[in-house]
């Protein structure tokens, strides 16, 4: 994926200062004068939507704040930190409202915790599409750690070892482990044992662990599915960031929290971060901040509809598996969030017949052909040469708000016509590399 930097030089590049204004060209026209609309973080993939109307009682709780004037101070009002800290004693990590930081969502959160803490930063590769901008926005070095075989989101613990060795060898400042317990781009979530080899890596290698969980409410089967946070095995060391864009509320309505630890490091730290959202300016708009509030207290409208949207994704995943593996390409079952990770490689050759040589190349032609977005791995820190997407699930419920509602409410999402057929487009797409693939086999 290319760089912040270099997006933003790219960015710079559709106006001059000297001439007549010129009107400014559509997103649409700007995406069209490749190559410059491949690149650029702004044009990144999004993190995939639910594609589910808004709760009406969080509109309702948004509009009785309408009108209220006053901002958020830096790092979130009482209300906000306080339903923070409700939601994570749920989940066995109790917190103080002094350890909690709310913002503007999670990339906001983020880069002023990286500003404030130093140092160079890993990640697993691949990683969501807009961490490694983050990093390289602050002028920071980012090194890519590959994934165990059985899952991503974490790195493999003896390949993050050796990455910290050689790093330090060669004059890096490796101090920050940035991961993830429910992982985009993957929609795997790492089995405990794994998530304890990589945290006990990383604390033998003494860095902090930055722990992203903004997908663990999405997790298609709560009940068979354990969801640890490093925090419980690094209380001193860790902080965890959601963006509850990822379960709770839509991705308009921007706000995300911080967990810091309860440590004089921790205090230390979280008052640096407040000092870059204030000069950022990056604070929860107060009517979101009351939507935000009401959310993490997960009400039962709040918790029914994540439970079900889950599960309502998890049923059109576990399909969209099956559809794939029958073509013959690999995925990882997926576990959480609306999406799957998908390898085409057994399918190169005649994938090559039709053009396609790389990731980019791949979701350029996979996007035309399903009329929806199916970013390249090269997205995702991955491998270019690789041929690997991310497919989002929401497209597959139904292109209307109607449609997506009704499979939100069916009894079997799987047997309506337009989730069906959306399955079965998907499977012809790339039945015709792989019927091509077992001919030339046979």
């Amino acid at each position: 994926m290319t760089g912040m930097a270099e997006g933003m030089a790219e960015g710079t590049a559709d106006g001059g200062a000297d001439g007549p204004a010129a009107p400014a060209p559509t997103a649409g026209e700007r995406r069209r004068r490749a190559p410059e609309g491949r690149g650029p973080v702004r044009y990144g993939p999004p993190a995939p939507q639910p594609g589910l109307p808004v709760l009406p009682e969080l509109t309702a709780v948004l509009a009785e704040a309408a009108d209220r004037a006053a901002p958020e101070p830096p790092g979130g009002g009482e209300a906000v930190r306080e339903a923070a800290c409700r939601y994570w004693a749920r989940r066995g990590l109790p917190t103080d409202p002094e350890n909690v930081a709310a913002g503007p969502g999670a990339p906001a959160l983020l880069l002023a915790l990286l500003g404030a803490h130093g140092g160079d930063v890993l990640l697993p590769r691949p990683c969501p599409a807009w961490w490694t901008p983050q990093v390289r926005l602050l002028g920071r070095r980012a090194y890519h750690v590959p994934t165990p075989a059985e899952c991503g989101g974490v790195p493999d613990p003896y390949a993050l070892l050796e990455t910290v060795r050689r790093v330090r060898a060669e004059g890096g400042d490796p101090r920050v482990l940035l991961l993830s317990v429910a992982d985009d781009p993957t929609a795997t979530v790492p089995p405990p044992e794994l998530l304890l080899e990589a945290c006990e890596a990383a604390q033998s290698a003494g860095l902090f662990v930055i722990s992203d969980e903004s997908w663990r409410d999405t997790v298609h089967r709560p009940h068979d599915t354990l969801v640890l946070s490093p925090a419980e095995m690094l209380p001193d060391r860790a902080a965890v960031l959601v963006d509850l864009a990822g379960a709770q509320l839509p991705a308009g309505w921007p706000a995300a929290v911080l967990r810091f630890p309860d440590t004089p490091r921790g205090t230390w730290l979280r008052a640096r971060t407040l000092d870059v959202l204030t000069a950022t300016g990056a604070f929860v708009a107060g009517p979101v901040a009351g939507a935000a509030a009401y959310a993490l207290d997960e009400p039962d409208a709040v918790a029914g509809r994540a439970y079900a949207a889950a599960a309502l994704h998890g049923a059109v995943a576990a399909a969209a598996h099956r559809e794939l593996l029958a073509v013959g390409a690999l995925a990882r079952p997926p576990q959480a969030g609306r999406h799957l990770y998908v390898d085409l490689t057994p399918l190169r050759a005649e994938l090559a017949r039709q053009g396609v040589g790389d990731a980019m190349e791949l979701e350029d032609w996979l996007g035309a052909r399903l009329g929806a977005a199916t970013p390249g791995g090269q997205r995702f820190a991955d491998d270019l040469g690789a041929l690997r997407v991310r497919l989002s699930t929401g497209p597959l419920l139904g292109a209307t708000p109607q449609q997506r509602l009704a499979a939100l409410t069916a009894r079997d999402p799987l047997a309506l016509p337009h989730v069906r057929g959306a399955l079965d487009l998907l499977g012809s797409v790339l039945a015709g590399p792989a019927d091509r693939r077992r001919t030339e086999t046979t």
